[in-house]
């Protein structure tokens, strides 16, 4: 691997340049959650379409992901950052504009493959642009930004809603964009990997694997899970993925080079970003709602109730970050996933139209804590020993594998919430939102054990930046010492 330009740049320079593109990104997800119950009323959207609201993003931003890798190994990393800043932005225009739900749909759909090149690439040129000895901390930072993003979602969502409309949440992020994109090309070093083929097979066969299982899912209550509807994409969905595995196995230049696998901790990270994305990322679709519809808050009011929970991670993500190299990733990730099995937990058993704000808050603290635990280490075991010219597609996969999480886990929970005879009102959805959590926990708890399988020990020191002509082509090294 090569870098262009070794600029040096002060570390909080580099940080915000990284960071506020990504912080743009994460936002957007829970702002438009957030919003979700003024959406059905304001576009006149079945509960089909506010799930379509979401996923058309996290699929868009999932199945492009490793495509943007694989370009900005090519053509520029730097390069191809700042066209996703370009093309998040104009498109989140587009959402503020909307005045229809497949407009909506469609337009999250193009923000999200802009979104594509922000969340990878954003770790990745982070990673190459610090020292060895400032690695771990820089990237507890960024975990943090991203829980800040988490954070303020909710938050922003309802004082943007309130103090005006809906179509704010999406035309915050013009100015943002506005900042980013110079500070970007003007802070950070132009990076390239490996100069190869875009896999263009293997993104069709994954992304409509993805898109055809996720289909037949928000689908089958309506249509029936017997209907050729459901059977036919679910059926096509697993062979395509099966096609997917296939194809990567034989071609020269794979989307996602399975030999990553070989790598236990790699293997076990992203089996914990599936199922924790899928169970915490689900369960936020309900509760989000569950404020609003069922308890009859303002989004702003929805926002302040859930901060104790959505600003822990701002504060104990860079925390993690710090600790990691010195007790391992294992122990922080086992005890954060302990806390929001006991969060999610406890939010079913005391949800009711009556509860008081007060019986909800501890899961709220175990819930923000939990949350900031798992984000750092996880990244960091992602790459604890890849090679430097792979760091940036395995950045990719990791993000694309939670990003699927989330998408199943808005699926599967809300048929769940469906299949149980919920309704979007505050009546008829306490009942059937019960078992949708309590599916949430369970995919945690599978997490959990996954996490177990990690590797134990601390990191006897960083992998070397990417983008450092000394280390190209070699393997990098994270010993372990025993605990």
């Amino acid at each position: 691997m090569t870098s262009r330009a070794r600029r040096t740049a002060p570390l909080w320079l580099v940080i915000l340049a990284v960071s506020l593109p990504m912080f743009m990104a994460t936002l957007d997800n829970l702002v438009v959650t957030t919003a979700l119950p003024v959406l059905r009323t304001d576009l006149d959207a079945s509960l089909e379409e506010l799930q379509w609201f979401v996923n058309a993003y996290t699929l868009s931003f999932a199945s492009l992901m490793l495509m943007a890798v694989s370009l900005g190994d090519r053509w520029g990393r730097k390069r191809l950052f700042a066209i996703g800043i370009v093309v998040f932005t104009v498109f989140s225009v587009a959402c503020a504009l909307a005045t229809e739900p497949w407009m909506l749909v469609a337009a999250r759909a193009l923000q999200g493959a802009g979104a594509a090149a922000l969340m990878p690439l954003s770790l990745t040129l982070l990673a190459g642009s610090v020292p060895d000895r400032l690695r771990p901390l820089a990237i507890g930072i960024w975990g943090g930004v991203s829980g800040l993003g988490v954070a303020l979602g909710p938050l922003i969502g309802g004082l943007a809603i309130e103090s005006w409309s809906w179509h704010a949440i999406f035309w915050i992020n013009l100015p943002v964009g506005i900042v980013a994109l110079p500070l970007v090309l003007f802070v950070l070093p132009e990076s390239f990997g490996r100069s190869v083929r875009p896999d263009v097979v293997g993104l069709l066969l994954a992304g409509l694997g993805v898109f055809a299982i996720v289909f037949a899912v928000v689908r089958g209550n309506e249509a029936g899970w017997s209907s050729p509807e459901i059977t036919v994409p679910l059926v096509a969905g697993a062979l395509l993925l099966a096609g997917f595995l296939a194809w990567e196995r034989r071609t020269r230049d794979p989307l996602v080079p399975l030999r990553l696998f070989r790598s236990r901790s790699f293997s076990v990270a992203n089996g914990i970003g599936l199922t924790f994305s899928f169970g915490i990322f689900g369960a936020i679709f309900i509760l989000i709602q569950f404020l609003q519809v069922v308890q009859g808050h303002t989004p702003l009011e929805a926002g302040v109730m859930t901060m104790p929970w959505t600003l822990a991670p701002m504060v104990v993500a860079p925390l993690a970050g710090i600790v990691a190299p010195r007790v391992g990733t294992r122990l922080l990730i086992v005890v954060g996933l302990v806390f929001l099995v006991i969060s999610l937990v406890w939010l079913a058993f005391t949800m009711s139209p009556t509860v008081e704000y007060v019986e909800m808050l501890p899961a709220f603290l175990f819930g923000g804590v939990g949350m900031g635990l798992v984000f750092a280490p996880s990244s960091t075991a992602v790459l604890a020993d890849i090679v430097d010219a792979d760091r940036a597609t395995a950045s990719g996969t990791n993000s694309t594998i939670r990003e699927i999480g989330v998408a199943l886990g808005v699926a599967v929970l809300t048929a769940v919430f469906s299949g149980a005879g919920g309704q979007l009102t505050p009546t008829g959805y306490v009942d059937a939102a019960v078992p949708a959590i309590l599916v949430g926990a369970g995919a945690l708890v599978l997490a959990l054990l996954i996490a177990l399988a990690l590797p134990a020990g601390r990191l006897a020191r960083s992998p070397r930046p990417a983008g450092d002509e000394t280390a190209a082509g070699g393997r990098t090294e994270a010993a372990k010492v025993p605990a």
